[in-house]
């Protein structure tokens, strides 16, 4: 999937940007932990589409309210190792800061290695709930929405759903080589006269924070940008 997305995106910058949709489907691996050093030792081999959704996946759920803590370690920690220190740890990670989920791998293990030596006990503690590990595999669907220049994308904005901008902003920093995000890439082909709107887009960090706030803050700086290049 994620050779074939890139090669889509790689010539769509002189054709029609094509609004994708998406699903996360979770799937379980069958690894678990019930202690901090069980945790650091799957997290040595479990496939990186596991981090990558303990990281992501959260976004793409129905929220009633506010988490805590946007990863699934850092609530693990909290909630069930009842690690408070560990838990603020892993949760100030942000994955946006990585080039690979294979280096965010390694921070994790770093954190709690760093934790493991701290305190004699910590190896051998028993949660009080083991952490699943589960994997992702993404759906796209294609919406048979297309726009062929930056104000007809601008038009559509506002109907474009929450998962289409996790596909197109999000899961885009996995497909692409530059870890962009699609909307950028796309942009990029219109001989640079939309350059500072790309530079904007790939300023934001879409981690901390909801898909819908995400959505808004996107749509409000295309709104913006065009408003002001047609005065």
């Amino acid at each position: 999937m994620t050779e074939t997305a890139v090669q889509s995106f790689s010539g769509i910058s002189h054709g029609d940007f094509a609004i994708k949709d998406c699903a996360l489907i979770a799937i379980a691996t069958g690894s678990r932990a019930l202690t901090l050093k069980e945790l650091r030792d799957a997290l040595r081999t479990i496939d990186a589409g596991s981090i990558y959704y303990h990281f992501w996946g959260g976004l793409l759920q129905p929220r009633f309210e506010e988490r805590e803590y946007n990863n699934d370690f850092a609530a693990w920690a909290w909630y069930h190792l009842h690690d408070a220190d560990l838990a603020e740890r892993l949760a100030v990670i942000d994955p946006t800061e990585f080039d690979s989920l294979e280096a965010l791998r390694g921070e994790l293990i770093d954190i709690i290695e760093e934790r493991l030596d701290e305190e004699e006990y910590l190896p051998w503690l028993r949660a009080t709930a083991a952490f699943e590990f589960i994997r992702s595999q993404i759906v796209v669907f294609d919406t048979r929405k297309r726009a062929a220049t930056p104000e007809e994308l601008v038009r559509l904005f506002p109907a474009i759903s929450t998962s289409s901008i996790f596909y197109h902003f999000i899961d885009a920093r996995r497909r692409l080589p530059h870890h962009g995000n699609d909307f950028s890439f796309w942009l990029a082909g219109f001989d640079g006269r939309h350059q500072e709107l790309c530079n904007r887009l790939d300023g934001i960090d879409p981690y901390f924070g909801s898909v819908t706030e995400l959505r808004k803050e996107l749509n409000d700086l295309f709104q913006e940008f065009f408003r002001e290049v047609t005065v």
